[in-house]
Formats: C-alpha cells, structure tokens, sequence
C-alpha cells in the first residue's frame, strides 16, 4: 500500500483472492441495520472517521462491490467507491488501484429479486451491472440508464448468489467486497461464500424493540444448531473505543 495508507491503517492489507470479503458495524448489542434510518451504518459507527477509512481502504481493493436493493434505497446519494466516503485519502486510494491495475473504480453490483429500482440513484449514473430474476429483468429492461447492464441469474423468484459469484470470478473479478445489508449477508454466509468479514464493533447500545425492523449481521436464516458458522478473528485494531475486528471462515 501507498505509505499513507500504510500509516493511517498500521500495517499493510493484503487480501488472498478469489477473496469475497463483507463489510459491517454492529453496536455492541448486535444490531447492523436500523429500519427507516438514511446510513444507518454512519448512525451505528457515531460517523467514526476510522470505520470510514476502512470502508474507503477497502472499496480501494476491492474489483467489485456488491449491494442489495435495500442499501441502494436507503443510501440515495451514495457512490461505492473510496473516495466517496474518505475523500481525505482520495489520491493515495487511486495510487493502491493503479499499482493493484485495478480500474479507477470497483465495478458496482446490484442485486434485486424485482428490479425495482430507482433509475435516477447517483450510484446508477456510471457502469453498473444490475442482477436479478427473470421478472426483474423484464421489469428494470429500458427503465435504467444506459450505462447499467441487467442480467438475470435466477432460481425462481430469488436471485442465485452462488452463480452471480461465480460468474464474477469467471469475468475476472476475483476481489469481491460485499456491502450488501443483513439479509443478504444471511444468503452468502449460508451459501458458505464469504471468505473474511471486517467488523467494526461501535462503542454503543442501540437497543430493539419488538417489530422494529432493527436487524443483526445475519438474518433471515438459521444456523446453529445445525449449521454454525465458525469464523477464526485473524486481527484486532482499535481507535479509541472503536474496534475494528477481521474474521476469516474456519
């Protein structure tokens, strides 16, 4: 890494690829996503610039970044790419990319079951690969710009994460960084796909009540008893009360 990045992070990042690496905060209760919140990560993290940095430090390595219908909603002025959210660092996140012969950017990856999505998303101004189901494909067809790709990679009426990673990696794009909310993290980890997860733990009780919509890194499937997900913790940082914690699957 460019020694800037170097010095701000403590060391060098390095990634094994194919990689498929996710991205998270979590209160200290285990909440990751607050319903009906804009950036509900920037609310968790108390806008902490080091998780900030991380996010920045690791679109920067990353080939493509992968996002759900849910997160494009609920970010409508967001772009995935490192100099979007640390601008600070814009110059020393394109020097990594140039001397990775990265693109100037990730390529951004959108998955939706319905392709309903709103064609007017600053994110979907540029190259974008959109994929989704048969009926999605049919609905999001002509309502895009032109710059986004639409592919359907479908087993019925939920989109197949298993071929969608698979057909990346075929296309060259071995660095994979997911940013996609809580159900679909739910979907890979079941699937057994992500490899890493770097966790910001916030120093803060966020609290749920009953129906709220609040939801924890994973949801919308079960895994313990039968099928638990052990991970091995590979490294700890910390930035005032801030933890910045990487797991990799057992």
């Amino acid at each position: 890494m460019p020694a800037a990045l170097r010095r701000v992070y403590g060391s060098d990042l390095r990634l094994d690829a194919p990689v498929l690496y996710a991205n998270f905060v979590t209160s200290i209760d285990g909440v990751a996503a607050v319903e009906s919140v804009p950036s509900s990560g920037s609310l968790l993290s108390g806008d902490s610039p080091g998780d900030r940095f991380l996010m920045g430090l690791l679109r920067a390595l990353a080939d493509a970044v992968l996002v759900g219908a849910g997160t494009l909603r609920a970010t409508p002025g967001h772009r995935w790419t490192a100099q979007h959210i640390f601008p600070p660092l814009a110059g020393e996140f394109s020097r990594l990319r140039r001397r990775l012969g990265r693109a100037p950017d990730p390529l951004l990856v959108v998955l939706t079951s319905s392709g309903d999505l709103d064609p007017s998303h600053p994110a979907l101004q540029s190259d974008a690969l959109v994929i989704t189901t048969e009926d999605g494909a049919r609905r999001a067809s002509g309502r895009l710009p032109g710059t986004c790709k639409v592919r359907s990679m479908s087993r019925g009426k939920r989109v197949d994460l298993a071929r969608a990673v698979a057909v990346l990696r075929t296309e060259g794009y071995g660095a994979i960084l997911s940013e996609a909310g809580p159900l679909v993290m739910g979907q890979l980890v079941r699937q057994e796909l992500v490899d890493d997860l770097f966790l910001t733990l916030s120093p803060v009780l966020a609290g749920r009540r009953r129906g709220d919509g609040s939801k924890s890194l994973v949801e919308g499937v079960h895994l313990l008893p039968d099928k638990p997900a052990w991970m091995n913790l590979v490294d700890v940082r910390r930035q005032g009360s801030h933890l910045f914690l990487r797991y990799r699957r057992a």
